[in-house]
């Protein structure tokens, strides 16, 4: 099954919150509207807001209260790409012109200031004073992460804990806020939106663990960029760990740098994918979707329930 029909039957509370963030990024500047309806227009699969509305489920749900944190959580992703994409000097995204390669690296990282900006404002629709906290500290620890894989580039010496604090913050915090403050939302209570995070947090680090397998897995068509690009760019991920406990591929792999030709990197790359470290990173990445899956379990049956299970099972299992 693909992963929209899973949550067809939130498609036109999905339409709500998509005209919602098209309203939204309405700003005064045309060229940073411009620059956001781009970035919003790139596409994307909307996870954190789904995830925002199943979460709800679970309480009291009305879509014109919940829509005001699905669309603050997409913001803050949204945002998070612009500035990924100006660190990375990345040039498409999802085989799109990125904003730096639009506008130019000044316009891009105003934007996503702006579309950050904008994520605080539109919460502050919701009346809860403890959702504001959690939002707030969320971005702290998305920037903090942001800081980190930048000084993380080309270091080859760091090990899993470097690595595993690195994508809690890039991506299960993001993921993980986005259940807890739908469902607090929702006047879950409190027992509920902490577990609900729990669960979250295990999908976000099981997603992005598959997402940094799918680089050296995936095809450049199916990825948008070119494959190992990660690597290439100095980014340390699982499968580059687990490869570089063989001291000869590690030698290899320390030869990486930014110039590097397209045919030494692709001989990497087949090093890697021959190591048996894709196998390794896919365990991990099982390791914390049965934990995700665990804390579920915990849950009264509902249609909510079942498309979470459905969800996690998917993107942990994804090949694309």
């Amino acid at each position: 099954m693909k992963l929209k029909m899973m949550y067809s039957f939130l498609n036109s509370d999905i339409n709500i919150i998509e005209k919602r963030l098209e309203d939204t990024i309405q700003a005064e500047s045309l060229l940073l509207r411009q620059a956001s309806l781009h970035t919003l227009q790139a596409g994307g699969k909307r996870i954190r807001p789904i995830f925002v509305l199943l979460a709800a489920k679970f309480g009291s749900y009305d879509i014109e209260v919940i829509k005001n944190v699905a669309v603050s959580l997409e913001l803050i992703h949204m945002a998070s790409l612009v500035h990924d994409d100006v660190i990375d000097d990345a040039e498409l995204r999802r085989g799109k012109p990125t904003v730096k390669t639009k506008w130019g690296n000044k316009v891009a990282m105003y934007t996503g200031d702006y579309l950050l900006a904008l994520s605080l404002e539109v919460i502050t629709d919701l009346n809860k004073p403890s959702a504001h906290k959690i939002l707030s500290n969320t971005i702290v620890e998305v920037c903090l992460g942001e800081i980190q894989q930048i000084k993380d580039k080309y270091r080859f010496e760091q090990n899993f804990r470097d690595y595993l604090r690195r994508i809690k913050r890039k991506t299960a915090l993001l993921i993980a806020t986005s259940c807890q403050l739908g469902a607090i939302a929702a006047d879950v209570p409190e027992s509920v939106h902490k577990n609900l995070y729990r669960f979250g947090y295990y999908v976000g680090m099981s997603y992005q663990i598959i997402d940094d397998i799918l680089d050296f897995t995936s095809s450049e068509t199916a990825l948008g960029k070119p494959a190992g690009g990660d690597l290439l760019q100095g980014n340390i991920t699982a499968p580059v760990l687990f490869a570089m406990e063989n001291s000869e591929i590690r030698c290899e792999i320390e030869k990486v740098n930014e110039n590097m030709q397209t045919a030494d990197i692709e001989k990497i790359i087949t090093l890697i994918k021959q190591s048996g470290a894709i196998e390794k990173s896919m365990a991990l990445s099982d390791h914390y979707l049965d934990k995700a899956l665990d804390i579920l379990e915990e849950f009264p049956a509902n249609r909510a329930k079942k498309t979470l299970q459905d969800i996690a099972k998917f993107i942990g299992k994804r090949k694309f």
